[in-house]
């Protein structure tokens, strides 16, 4: 006779199938919401004549670096976006995030299963219940379709979801960090190299200025009117300035060499023209402090990891709770082959799976624990993400203010060392002055001119650094629109928000989100 399988009775079933789907959807754990955190209603180190930005002064900026009106750094930077090795990373990475959850939905379907089998045994005695071939031997074949789905009674799916969802709009915020960051590494060492090219032009100056002195030294030696050791001091000081300048080019080299790093192009290929940097700051953009949350993608990134975590607190309260399965199994069972799509062939099964775990020796306990504590480990680094972007703000806003009174200083400082230098090269002239006066009027004029020049660089580098600490062109609403590619996503159209500018800036830039609108789409993720 065919094998059949006892049914459960439909009604039973209809009954836990209905309890079933009434739980669902009852999620267990704590549901989220953003971790508090200080932050402070202005900025200490802004200067004087910044104010409350209007809607009007605000322009987009998806390309933060077009502010400085650098073809070049342009270029470097569209091509940092499509073949720096960095972001490419971190892209996988959201695209493994973004598959992750879809894994985990997955968990939401039944599951199906189609099997078939055919086996062949044989026995020292022949069976009476089976139909052989020969004696002490048997057939058996079976075709089934097998169907299971086990209800999200307690908020496991559900909050195994909201956590996956936000590692991945963390790991989306990873990837606008890591951009972020090498566009801004990027545009600092663009600036530090150019920088070098303009105290290369100093020093190639300033080696011509020493050979016109070593001339003048020789021919008043020459007259009798010098002595040996003023041209053995010009040569000296002559000797020393072109040492520098060729040890000027060690350093451009390096930093040629980590441009071609971040532009993805091998050191061997990769060159710049020399180009004296002769650009100044441009207005600093600058928003209200509680924009910085939105605004900087390694804060976002915490902020979704605590999120992450909060729902992983869910997961491991619902272990506690039994679990149903609801299983469903038909299909064909024959010793006949010929026979196995027939009729008295067929079987079905239906029926549920309650199951609860009585004693596990604190495991599930442990568990939890361990959740809360990661929760607040995740916390702990939000907010430590949150002050050290402040610190980050503080620190360039001071070194812009310090660096623009210390910049001017040190022009009046060239002017004076200048003017000084002329005089006493005027008095050498007429022989109413040593050498020794001319030797420390170049020095002290050399020097002058060096350090203005390096003040000039440091604040190119240091206002890069303020657009870097302020988020660059980056908001928390496009970690739902990273495409995981590794070029940067085209910005947004701006909306009003409130900020901070310079008084009268035309190039200030704007983030294009409120607080509020942000908060909405990165509240609680969980299921009630």
């Amino acid at each position: 006779m065919p094998f059949t399988r006892i049914p459960v009775f439909p009604a039973k079933s209809a009954i836990v199938l209905a309890l079933a789907l009434t739980m669902a959807g009852c999620a267990v754990g704590p549901n989220y919401k953003r971790p508090d955190t200080a932050v402070p209603a202005s900025y200490k180190e802004a200067p004087e004549g910044w104010k409350v930005a209007q809607p009007s002064d605000r322009v987009d900026r998806g390309n933060w670096w077009a502010i400085y009106n650098d073809p070049q750094l342009n270029d470097l930077e569209t091509r940092l976006n499509a073949s720096n090795q960095t972001i490419a990373q971190f892209a996988a990475a959201y695209r493994q995030s973004r598959a992750l959850v879809s894994e985990a939905r997955s968990a939401y379907f039944p599951t199906l299963g189609l099997s078939a089998s055919g086996s062949r045994a044989g026995s020292s005695s022949r069976s009476t219940s089976t139909v052989s071939s020969g004696r002490g031997i048997s057939n058996n074949y079976d075709l089934s379709l097998d169907a299971s789905w086990e209800p999200d009674l307690w908020g496991t799916v559900s909050r195994t979801v909201g956590a996956q969802r936000a590692g991945e709009q963390s790991a989306a915020a990873d990837l606008a960090n890591a951009r972020l960051s090498a566009q801004g590494t990027l545009g600092q060492t663009y600036f530090q190299l150019r920088s070098l090219d303009a105290q290369q032009k100093l020093l190639d100056d300033t080696v011509a200025a020493y050979q016109r002195t070593l001339q003048l030294t020789q021919n008043q030696y020459a007259q009798g009117t010098a002595a040996r050791s003023d041209v053995i001091q010009a040569q000296t000081q002559l000797q020393s300035a072109q040492a520098s300048a060729i040890d000027n080019g060690v350093a451009r080299a390096q930093f040629e060499h980590a441009i071609a790093v971040l532009v993805g192009e091998p050191a061997s290929t990769f060159s710049l023209a020399p180009s004296p940097l002769d650009a100044t700051p441009p207005d600093m953009p600058l928003q209200l402090p509680s924009a910085i949350l939105e605004r900087r993608p390694d804060i976002a990134s915490a902020e979704r990891k605590a999120a992450q975590a909060n729902e992983q607190i869910g997961v491991a309260i619902a272990a506690f709770f039994p679990t149903l399965t609801l299983s469903a199994t038909g299909g064909f069972q024959s010793s006949i082959f010929s026979q196995l799509l027939t009729a008295p062939s067929r079987f079905w099964t239906l029926g549920p799976d309650l199951a609860a775990t009585i004693f596990d020796g604190g495991l599930r306990a442990a568990q939890t624990e361990a959740a809360r504590a990661s929760y607040d480990s995740a916390v702990a680094t939000y907010r430590l993400a949150v002050l050290t972007a402040f610190q980050d703000v503080e620190d360039n806003l001071a070194s812009q203010r310090i660096l623009a009174n210390e910049i001017g200083i040190q022009q009046q400082a060239v002017a004076s060392a200048q003017q000084a230098l002329a005089i006493v090269t005027n008095q050498y002239k007429s022989g109413t002055v040593g050498f020794i006066n001319v030797l420390t009027a170049q020095t002290t004029a050399f020097t002058a001119e060096q350090k203005l020049a390096n003040i000039a660089g440091e604040r190119m580098v240091s206002s890069v650094g303020l657009i870097k600490a302020l988020g660059g062109g980056w908001d928390t609403a496009q970690m739902d629109q990273e495409t995981g590619s590794a070029v940067a996503p085209e910005a947004a159209a701006p909306v009003p928000a409130s900020g901070v500018v310079v008084k009268g800036s035309s190039a200030a830039l704007n983030p294009r989100q409120s607080s509020s609108t942000v908060a909405a789409e990165s509240g609680d993720t969980a299921k009630e």
